[in-house]
């Protein structure tokens, strides 16, 4: 069963198994705002945060994950102490993602537009990433126009990202007689003999000749050049030369042989996961989170800064397994387990989530029980405010530690 926990999360922490897949919050960001912290200084920050830190670490499975969102102003100081308790060898990633898509009028220099999550193994050589559904979009870009019996494919580099000596040497192309040589300072990425062998499957002859470019001998034509017309003959090779054979070499890349996912990147931006950053479209906006929190609750809430549903859904998707747990030590509303929840459903997993969050102790407002509780009961059964949805599968329970002494532990 998920759980709620009511109380100060230095407290509840240890009270819970230390055996977390994934930990992923949203600590105060030092405004200078925040009722509950006194953060408007780096000093008083740091010191509440460091201990928490230390906690969360303890907490995650040896295959753990931890995940904290930031904005600028502690970005730097929150990846210093991450580094000091989780060790810089075990960053993960540290994802920029796009929190509104439109230019703010309130700074005089430069519109600040992204948050980060940093993303921290607890041992890096255990953890693991998943991939990525791909979408229509991502597979757009494959296609057959050769009539390839392997299916869809699409172009890929010929080029190594490393170099090696035996590796650097000119190709002549097959059409026009051109001698194209890698991409930069680079080197071919298959095996000469491998690529003499492809080269030939245009039905012409290919042999290695010196020709006295201070590289190793070049793969030339013997023979005449092939017609371009055998583009519209035959299926084209591994190594090809453009849709109008006047280009330089390049290789297929073949949709069958790719994972079924895709890899991420730490820039998630629109409609593209094969840029460098996450945007709006693929991330959520601030406004995004508010407006769905304002619909699931109604308004009055007073929250003017809520993750988006789909940021929290695709760290969830990539760093907690299906069976997992994924612990909110900074639960505010519930994203977390609003997330986790519909994630459950799209994919019939059962991962387990565990909030913890205190409320506002300078006014009393315990919003453990009065907002986030509401929030998941209300998700859970689709009674959300603005309209009926249909209800998630789930059950929760709220909780508190009881009092120290009956813990064992000597009272104040």
């Amino acid at each position: 069963m998920h759980e709620i926990w009511d109380g100060d999360n230095l407290s509840v922490m240890p009270a819970l198994d230390r055996q977390i897949d994934l930990i992923l919050t949203d600590p105060p960001y030092n405004t200078g705002e925040d009722l509950r912290y006194n953060d408007s200084r780096h000093t008083a920050w740091l010191d509440f945060m460091a201990p928490r830190i230390q906690m969360m670490r303890e907490m995650l499975k040896p295959t753990g994950i931890l995940a904290v969102c930031i904005d600028h102003r502690e970005l730097f100081r929150l990846g210093l102490l991450l580094d000091e308790v989780l060790g810089e060898a075990n960053r993960l990633a540290i994802i920029n993602w796009q929190k509104s898509s439109a230019p703010r009028s309130d700074n005089e220099h430069v519109s600040t537009s992204t948050e980060y999550v940093l993303v921290y193994a607890k041992d890096l050589t255990r953890a693991r990433t998943a991939s990525l559904e791909r979408s229509a979009s991502d597979n757009a870009r494959y296609s057959n126009p050769d009539r390839d019996p392997r299916g869809d494919w699409r172009e890929g580099n010929l080029t190594a990202r490393s170099y090696a000596a035996k590796d650097d040497y000119a190709i002549q192309s097959p059409f026009t007689g051109a001698l194209h040589y890698p991409a930069g300072h680079g080197a071919w990425r298959h095996p000469k003999k491998h690529i003499m062998r492809w080269l030939t499957e245009w039905g012409t002859s290919y042999q290695e000749c010196d020709i006295g470019d201070a590289r190793r001998p070049a793969l030339m034509v013997t023979g005449d050049l092939v017609s371009v017309a055998r583009l519209d003959e035959t299926r084209w090779p591994f190594v090809w030369f453009g849709r109008d054979g006047q280009g330089r070499p390049r290789v297929k890349t073949y949709l069958a042989e790719l994972r079924k996912g895709k890899v991420p990147v730490t820039y998630w931006a629109a409609e593209s996961f094969y840029s460098t950053s996450w945007g709006f479209r693929e991330s959520g906006r601030t406004n995004d989170g508010i407006a769905e929190l304002t619909a699931i609750v109604g308004r009055g809430h007073r929250f003017t800064t809520v993750k988006p549903l789909k940021l929290f859904k695709k760290i969830i998707q990539l760093w907690c397994p299906p069976d997992g747990i994924v612990l909110d030590p900074f639960a505010g509303s519930g994203t977390t387990a609003h997330a986790t929840l519909e994630l459950n459903a799209e994919q019939d997993v059962s991962r387990r989530f565990i909030l913890i969050e205190q409320g506002n102790t300078e006014t009393g407002d315990r919003y453990a029980t009065t907002l986030t509780a509401e929030r998941i009961r209300r998700v859970i059964t689709g009674e959300w405010a603005s309209s009926a949805r249909p209800p998630l599968h789930g059950a929760f329970r709220v909780r508190q530690l009881p009092p120290l002494a009956a813990l064992g532990r000597p009272g104040c």
